[in-house]
């Protein structure tokens, strides 16, 4: 006795409602309109008229700044590039904006990285481990995201004063005080998103794809570096730029913890502009030094950080 198959038609092949999903072309005419278009235009317009009129400010020489707007540039021509020269020359408290620039690299690079180590072991951990305790702990690291990084501060400060966390000396483990207490500080205050927004992309990895691999004799190490980590590159990738963006832009905990010869860019703009504002022409050309490199970071890494945001939004 012999069965036939019937044939497979191209119709079947083809159509997307075969499968249950619909066309591609259907989703994006669902998801996007011509006023949400107009809308997020003029949101982008609004939002780049005053970060334009910086900019133009910042090749004004500083009569003009203080006598007239910006937008009046062309009526009274007068470009120069005095502001920049002065705001690189300028040291602020012994500290120049070269090194102020040098400090912020070694303050975010740091600083992004070791709260993204701890976060992907911790998201590990809490979706394929299973331990006592485990749902309650995660719903406590959630909360910590609530909590302002200003209580924070009075019990780091009586931390880094005494230089060690249950005898053990954590500030002279990572090398410099000045550094290591802010890179201490950014991690505690980034790891409870970080958690949360891993755990929540490695959770929807297959579990079969775990199973098949315990079955084969992989132990936890195993899983992580060869399955956990290549798949969940988009949602690190994504927290690292963000996680960067946020340290290198940060002006609060810079302004508690790093003090003296460490102080970063942020800081530094924060003290140019004198006593009494007397030069804050300087804050135009040095907000765009300052900012060159979140631009560049932003600019290069931008379909990574889309791609990480919406990497496990949806399963097919």
């Amino acid at each position: 006795m012999t069965t036939t198959t019937p044939p497979i038609t191209t119709q079947a092949v083809t159509t997307g409602k075969a499968s249950g999903r619909p066309a591609l072309s259907d989703t994006k005419r669902r998801l996007t309109s011509p006023w949400a278009t107009i809308a997020a235009i003029i949101i982008a317009a609004i939002w780049t008229i005053p970060t334009f009129g910086i900019l133009v400010s910042s090749f004004r020489p500083r009569v003009e700044i203080q006598t007239t707007g910006w937008w009046t540039a062309l009526q009274n021509w007068g470009w120069t590039t005095e502001n920049y020269t002065e705001a690189l020359n300028t040291a602020t408290g012994g500290l120049t904006m070269l090194q102020a620039f040098v400090n912020s690299f070694a303050i975010t690079l740091p600083a992004a990285i070791i709260p993204l180590i701890i976060a992907t072991l911790a998201a590990y951990g809490f979706a394929w481990i299973d331990f006592r305790g485990k749902n309650l702990l995660f719903v406590a690291v959630f909360a910590l995201q609530i909590v302002p990084i200003q209580m924070a501060f009075i019990p780091l400060l009586q931390l880094f004063s005494r230089g060690e966390l249950f005898g053990v000396p954590v500030i002279q483990a990572f090398g410099s005080a000045g550094y290591a207490q802010v890179w201490i500080a950014h991690t505690i205050f980034g790891l409870p998103l970080a958690i949360f927004l891993l755990h929540n992309f490695i959770a929807q990895i297959p579990g079969e794809v775990i199973e098949a691999a315990r079955v084969d004799g992989a132990g936890h190490g195993q899983i992580f570096f060869r399955i956990i980590l290549p798949l969940s590159m988009p949602a690190i990738a994504s927290f690292a730029i963000f996680q960067f963006l946020w340290v290198w832009n940060d002006l609060l905990v810079a302004l508690i913890f790093a003090d003296g010869n460490v102080a970063p860019i942020t800081k530094l703009l924060a003290q140019m502009t004198g006593s009494r504002g007397e030069d804050w022409h300087l804050l135009t050309a040095g907000a765009f030094i300052a900012i060159i490199v979140p631009l560049l970071v932003f600019l290069f890494l931008q379909r990574y950080f889309v791609r990480g945001l919406l990497a496990g939004s949806a399963k097919g």
